[in-house]
């Protein structure tokens, strides 16, 4: 897939704003398929009803990008898309903890690096509409960052296993590449997500 860039041009609008509507739109699957797959888990009811509750933010997430995509003549699955989501959900069908520590603590918390750039962008081009959408996903995604992390100590605690350790080998396992800086060390912080687990993974 080719590198997105929110240019000036509508066209470029459109490629970045169908972009994130397709990672929005796996998000809601990921969200159910981890209620449903690990329905089985010795896990209290506040561990299914927190993903509810992300799901029901990526879905809304969803909708406000594809407004945004029908306001330039356009609409989710103009443009071809890319896999890795599903690659990542895959891979770590097998196991909770693994899950965990690659879909929300290294994937969703990339969106953290990215997304403020991107807005900036937008605003630069004068689209404060789009922007305004990102500005909405990036505050919840901060809280969904926030649920993998709380509950990836959780099982590691219930497993008695190391949390920053174990992350680093699960991640080392069953994420492709390294994790790219530059971070957004605020917003990881906000979430709750320490540099003690990512900074040891960076390509840096």
């Amino acid at each position: 897939m080719p590198k997105r860039r929110a240019g000036s041009s509508p066209a470029g609008r459109i490629a970045l704003l169908h972009a994130i509507a397709h990672i929005e739109l796996n998000a809601i699957d990921l969200a159910w398929d981890i209620i449903a797959r690990f329905a089985g888990a010795d896990l209290p009811r506040q561990f299914y009803d927190d993903w509810v509750g992300v799901a029901a933010e990526e879905a809304e997430h969803y909708a406000l990008l594809a407004e945004r995509l029908t306001a330039f003549g356009a609409a989710y699955g103009d443009l071809p898309a890319h896999d890795g989501l599903w690659q990542a959900a895959e891979a770590t069908a097998h196991d909770l903890l693994a899950r965990l520590a690659v879909v929300p603590l290294v994937l969703e918390a990339r969106g953290l690096d990215v997304t403020p750039a991107m807005i900036a962008r937008l605003d630069r081009v004068g689209d404060g509409q789009s922007a305004a959408v990102l500005r909405r996903i990036y505050a919840d995604e901060i809280g969904h960052v926030a649920i993998g992390m709380r509950w990836f100590e959780f099982i590691c605690a219930q497993r008695a296993l190391p949390p920053a350790e174990t992350y680093h080998s699960l991640v080392r396992r069953y994420f492709k590449g390294t994790l790219k800086p530059p971070f957004n060390e605020g917003g990881r912080s906000a979430a709750g997500l320490p540099s003690a687990f990512y900074a040891p993974l960076s390509s840096s």
